[in-house]
């Protein structure tokens, strides 16, 4: 189901991708993925910042309006089995260290 903010966001990507992504991931890799993208060709920035949406779309889906957290890589995992409807993450699945930073 499509929400207010994603249409925002949609019409963030259309005007200029590396925002899209920064609301989304926050600046780190896909960022600068998306700002590389985009400097190649608009159109790559633009599929690339529509995919970090439908990710989160998907994510929104599965473990509900903030119920996830971001790994990076456009992966995204449930807040835990608490969430409504939300399987509990796998085994093992935690969030990778330092993603995107130069730590």
């Amino acid at each position: 189901m499509v929400r207010g903010s994603d249409i925002i966001l949609i019409l963030v990507a259309i005007i200029f991708p590396p925002l899209a992504a920064i609301m989304i991931t926050g600046c780190g890799c896909d960022t600068l993925i998306n700002v590389l993208l985009t400097l190649l060709g608009y159109i790559p920035g633009h599929l690339h910042a529509f995919w970090l949406i439908y990710k989160k779309t998907k994510a929104e889906e599965s473990f509900g309006p903030g119920g996830y957290t971001y790994l990076g890589n456009g992966n995204f995992v449930g807040n835990g089995p608490g969430v409504a409807g939300a399987p509990p993450p796998p085994h093992g699945h935690q969030q990778q260290p330092y993603y995107g930073s130069t730590q």
